[in-house]
C-alpha cells in the first residue's frame, strides 16, 4: 500500500517517539515531509522545528541520537509512532530520559518521578560556538551601515541614496485622535520598526547570497527560488494567522499566538521579497505594518478575509509591481491582527530578532 501520510496545514505531522526495547514514550516532536524522509533514509530520527523554522537531527548537539527500528502510522494516517533504540543518555532536552518525566497531581502541581541524566547547561554549552551558529558560517547582523568584516557583519538592508524613510506620508510623528486612541505612530516607532525590519531583511538578503544550505534551512530554500512554495506557505500562515483572531486557534493565549502568527507571516513576506529581489526602499514592511495597526484596526473579519485573498492574488502573479503591492497588504495584516490582539506592531519583528540573537545570527 503507498504511503498516504497527512500533514496539517503547516505541512507537519506529529511523531510519538518510543523506546523499541521498553515501550516508555520518550518524546512527541513534529515532523515535515523532508524530515520524515531524512528520518527514512538515514534511520535517525529528524524534526522539524517551528520555533526556529529548521529541520533538526535528534542529538546533534548532545550526542543522543535515534537510531530507527520501526515506523508506525495511526489509522487516519495524521500521526506517527516511531520505535527507536535511545542511543547516550537521556531524549529530553532538559537532561531526563523521557520528556514525560513529572506527574500531574491532583492540586495541579507536578511530581518529578525521574532522576535527571545530565545538566543541559553543559551539555548544550551557549559559551562555546557550534558548527550550526559558528562566526565562520553564518551573518551577524548589528546596527551598522559599514561592513567590518565580509564574512562576519552584514549591514542593514540600506537605503537608496540616503533616503529619508521616516518621510512615509501621514506617518512623521503625526498623533491623531479617534476615540481617544492614536491612531498615527510616533517617528520614533516608526525609526525603530524600520531599524528591525532591515535588520531582519539584511539576514536573509545574505543567506540568499551565500549558499548554507547545509546550516540553514532559510538558506536552502531561498537557493531554490521556489516562488509558488513560498506563496503556498505564506498562505498557510496567514489563516493561522487568521483563526488566531476568530479564536479558532488556540495554542498559547490570543496575544502571544498573535506574536507567532505574525512572526512567520513575515517570515514569508520577507522570504517573497529576497526571492525576487525586491529592494527594501521599495516596499518598506515597517511602514505597511504601521498602517495596518493604525489605519485599518477597525477592519472587520470580512475585510481582511478580502485583504488576505487580494495579497495571494498579488503575489502569485509574479509581477515585480504586484508583488510590491501584495507584500504591503501582507504586512499591513499582521499590523492589523497586531491591533485586533492588543499587542504591540514591533512584537513580531522583535520576537524574530530574538530568535536570531539566539542562533548567533544577531547582535544586541
Amino acid at each position: 500500500m503507498e504511503t498516504m501520510l497527512k500533514f496539517d496545514r503547516q505541512g507537519l505531522i506529529p511523531a510519538v517517539i518510543q523506546d523499541h526495547a521498553t515501550g516508555e514514550v520518550l518524546m512527541v516532536a513534529f515532523m515535515n515531509e523532508e524530515a520524515f524522509h531524512l528520518t527514512r533514509q538515514t534511520g535517525y530520527t529528524h524534526f522539524f522545528s517551528r520555533s526556529r523554522n529548521a529541520i533538526w537531527r535528534k542529538g546533534e548537539q548532545s550526542g543522543n541520537v535515534q537510531e530507527v527500528r520501526d515506523i508506525f502510522v495511526n489509522c487516519e494516517e495524521n500521526s506517527l509512532l516511531i520505535r527507536v533504540v535511545q542511543h547516550g543518555e537521556a531524549a529530553c532536552h532538559t537532561g531526563y530520559r523521557s520528556c514525560y518525566h513529572r506527574r500531574l497531581l491532583p492540586d495541579d502541581t507536578y511530581e518529578t518521578i525521574a532522576e535527571r541524566l545530565f545538566d543541559p547547561a553543559v551539555v548544550y554549552d551557549t559559551t562555546h560556538e557550534t558548527p550550526s551558529a559558528s562566526k565562520n558560517n553564518f551573518p551577524i547582523a548589528e546596527e551598522t551601515t559599514h561592513n567590518e568584516d565580509r564574512n562576519v557583519v552584514v549591514p542593514l538592508a540600506g537605503t537608496r541614496g540616503g533616503a529619508d524613510t521616516t518621510g512615509v506620508a501621514g506617518t512623521r510623528g503625526e498623533v491623531d485622535t479617534k476615540g481617544g486612541l492614536e491612531t498615527r505612530p510616533h517617528a520614533e516607532e516608526l525609526q525603530k520598526l524600520d531599524a528591525e525590519m532591515r535588520q531582519l531583511y539584511g539576514v536573509y538578503l545574505y543567506l540568499r547570497d551565500h549558499d548554507l544550505s547545509e546550516q540553514s534551512n532559510t538558506s536552502r530554500l531561498l537557493q531554490e527560488h521556489s516562488h509558488s512554495y513560498l506563496v503556498a506557505r505564506l498562505a498557510d500562515e496567514l489563516q493561522e494567522l487568521a483563526d488566531v483572531q476568530s479564536g479558532e486557534h488556540v495554542h498559547s493565549g490570543r496575544q502571544p499566538d498573535t506574536i507567532l502568527e505574525g512572526s512567520q507571516v513575515g517570515y514569508w513576506l520577507l522570504l517573497l521579497a529576497v526571492t525576487n529581489d525586491v529592494h527594501y526602499d521599495d516596499f518598506m514592511p515597517h511602514a505597511s505594518i504601521l498602517s495596518g495597526y493604525y489605519e485599518h484596526a477597525d477592519d472587520d473579519d470580512e475585510k481582511a478575509i478580502e485583504l488576505r485573498q487580494w495579497c495571494l492574488d498579488l503575489l502569485i502573479t509574479n509581477e515585480p509591481s504586484t508583488i510590491v503591492q501584495g507584500l504591503g497588504l501582507g504586512f499591513a495584516l499582521i499590523g492589523w491582527a497586531c491591533a485586533k490582539a492588543g499587542v504591540s506592531p514591533l512584537a513580531p519583528a522583535e520576537f524574530d530578532l530574538e530568535q536570531m540573537r539566539r542562533k548567533g545570527l544577531v547582535k544586541s
